[in-house]
């Protein structure tokens, strides 16, 4: 399990179905709107039991409230201009809590519906912060560092015996250098790793020796991550059948990826429950808020649910390989989970990129959020 302890330096597989093997209709795109009328999908109800602990009428009452969270935050964010600085759930309340910077950001705020906390620095402070340690070059000891909305500060990860090694004392040193905002050290058990596996039987899909899972279907394909693929490879699917290759990716820098289909191959807007749940829908990709409850779906774990933490991770997978805005999760995942999906409520959030830990003990993950992997491709999300 990735526990923390800190102390202060100062201030889805989407199912993708081939030509033959029938049984599932291609739904039309939608304009359903999160916070209109949740829809809680048997998966998300049965998984958010099983790994948040929740009665079936906590479940209903949690993705609902997350789903009228989702359409505050942007109208908050809105109302907030210049003075926001990061939002998230209350974990014992539900409510959504926005932190501005001044107090006509806090009355402009609370008439949306959301909580406020007054706080001293910007998003815009925090993300400059952020990519000033962007810049540092960082040694295998330090796994990950990120803006953290909550203590309006940055927070920098460092695996567990190597706090007083001289390489990470210099960069924690530097990072305190190049910016002026509080800085918070956090001790992890275990570094994040990049979650692919070696091909097995019943593979979602392969490329070369490595298995990765699906993450969303766009039109002309699916989306996934950048570090399971290469070039233009080609992609094959559980049956060994051709599906396609990619056709864009990112790695290191992004963790993301989309293969252009065909071959007999096509989407349908649907995560997958593996056989241990039923399957969901996807509907958009409105960005959930931290805080709020999130569900992955891969090839080796299955469904494995969660919160949302921190945004705009940057993450550190060793031999060079920086991923940059990414988010973190407590939701575990395992090798051959890459690439697939992370969903809120109906709302599709990114990819699986890594993880720490494991399903069996406990771990956490991190993902590519969607909507930076659906612009950088100009691909349009397939929803239900």
């Amino acid at each position: 399990m990735r526990r923390t302890r800190s102390f202060s330096l100062g201030a889805a597989a989407l199912m993708i179905l081939t030509a033959g093997l029938g049984g599932a209709a291609v739904a039309a795109d939608s304009t359903h709107t999160p916070g209109s009328d949740p829809v809680a999908e048997p998966a998300l109800l049965e998984a958010l039991q099983r790994d948040l602990g929740l009665t079936e009428e906590q479940a209903v009452d949690r993705l609902a409230t997350e789903a009228e969270a989702m359409a505050t935050d942007e109208a908050a964010q809105e109302a907030a201009g210049d003075a926001y600085a990061g939002s998230w759930i209350d974990a014992e309340t539900g409510t959504l809590v926005v932190a501005v910077t001044t107090a006509g950001a806090e009355r402009a705020v609370e008439s949306t519906g959301a909580a406020t906390e007054r706080v001293t620095h910007s998003q815009d402070a925090l993300d400059t912060a952020l990519a000033a340690l962007d810049e540092l070059t960082a040694p295998a000891g330090v796994s990950s560092w990120y803006a953290d909305v909550q203590d309006n500060g940055i927070a920098v990860e460092v695996v567990a015996g190597s706090e007083n090694t001289a390489e990470v004392t210099a960069f924690l040193a530097e990072a305190e250098a190049v910016q002026s905002l509080p800085l918070t050290v956090r001790t992890v058990e275990e570094a994040y790793t990049t979650s692919a596996a070696g091909v097995v039987g019943g593979d979602p899909y392969y490329t070369g020796n490595v298995r990765c899972s699906i993450g969303f279907s766009v039109h002309g394909g699916f989306i996934t991550a950048g570090h399971c693929g290469s070039g233009s490879a080609a992609v094959y699917g559980w049956d060994n059948s051709l599906m396609g290759n990619f056709a864009g990716r990112s790695w290191p820098g992004g963790d993301h990826a989309w293969v252009r289909t065909g071959h007999g191959w096509w989407t349908v807007p649907v995560v997958l429950g593996w056989g241990t749940v039923s399957d969901a829908l996807v509907r958009g990709s409105n960005e959930a808020p931290t805080g709020a409850s999130i569900c992955r779906s891969g090839s080796t774990t299955g469904w494995r649910c969660g919160t949302i933490g921190a945004k705009n991770v940057t993450v550190n997978y060793g031999n060079g390989n920086i991923v940059y805005g990414m988010t973190n999760s407590t939701a575990c995942a395992e090798g051959g989970d890459s690439g697939g999906s992370f969903i809120s409520g109906d709302q599709a959030q990114g990819v699986t990129s890594g993880a720490a830990g494991n399903c069996s003990t406990g771990g956490s993950s991190v993902f590519y959020p969607i909507n930076p992997i659906l612009s950088a491709y100009g691909l349009t999300l397939h929803t239900a």
